[in-house]
């Protein structure tokens, strides 16, 4: 198992992408704090369900990423169990539902998408650094350690660009540019920073948002289909596993050759 004996903290566990990262995590046996915004039967039981299958513990912290009162009540309970944090995925994010062109997009809108997708993962990211800095080893783990990892979750919308979608596409841009940044600030303390850029993806808001347009997005990609959370959850794996313990400020694509 490929995290055994390690604690993650991954946001947006509840769907999608996330939901995929939480179950192949527990699956490599990884102990979790699952962060979702709302508590539902369904996602207790789910979690429930993941640890005892799996022999793991999973620990449910219920915030909203716009609510930094709330997110630090949160890191408060982490504290309380004096665990350290080896890995955090950084995975919630927003996509508004409809395409609108700049000229027609509200700036409060832009901010909004700003404030989850970018600046509430950077207020995240320094609270969880409090609980990193101790999995640490200077110089990364002697050669070819255990290192702690962060995993952004960008979008390839973030280097491409993506038409109608300029508040997602430019968030996700300065996530880019935060990985890159972060991974110098942080690679001598022997904590890797990177971050996966996934395609279009298989998931409910993808169906919602491109539903009409999927079958010509396919046609612009080498391999013709959709990708699935699976797969964009194991590219997350190999990035906070051990496997990649000698890269760092790295954004791996993951989108089946997408053309542009």
């Amino acid at each position: 198992m490929l995290l055994e004996d390690k604690t993650a903290l991954i946001t947006g566990c509840n769907r999608g992408i996330g939901k995929a990262i939480l179950e192949t995590f527990a699956v490599n046996g990884a102990n979790i704090f699952a962060c979702v915004r709302n508590e539902t039967e369904e996602f207790t039981d789910r979690i429930k369900s993941l640890s005892e299958k799996n022999n793991v513990e999973i620990t449910p912290l219920y915030f909203d990423m716009r609510d930094e009162k709330a997110m630090k009540s949160a890191m408060m309970q982490i504290r309380k169990t004096r665990k350290k944090i080896d890995i955090l995925v950084n995975n919630a994010g927003m996509c508004p539902p409809s395409a609108c062109s700049f000229q027609m997009t509200p700036i409060d809108k832009i901010r909004e998408v700003f404030d989850v997708n970018f600046f509430a993962t950077l207020q995240l990211t320094q609270y969880v650094l409090k609980f990193m800095q101790s999995a640490s080893t200077v110089g990364g783990g002697g050669g070819g350690g255990s290192t702690p990892s962060i995993v952004n979750v960008a979008s390839t919308a973030g280097i491409d660009g993506s038409p109608g979608h300029c508040a997602y596409s430019a968030g996700k841009a300065a996530l880019v540019g935060f990985t890159k940044t972060l991974s110098h600030e942080l690679g001598s303390f022997g904590i890797r920073v990177n971050a996966v850029a996934p395609g279009l993806t298989d998931t409910d808001l993808a169906q919602s948002t491109w539903g009409d347009y999927i079958d010509e997005i396919n046609e612009r990609s080498t391999m013709h289909r959709l990708g699935t959370t699976k797969e964009i959850a194991d590219a997350i794996l190999f990035l906070a596993s051990d496997l990649s313990s000698f890269m760092t400020g790295e954004v791996i694509r993951v989108d089946g050759g997408q053309i542009i």
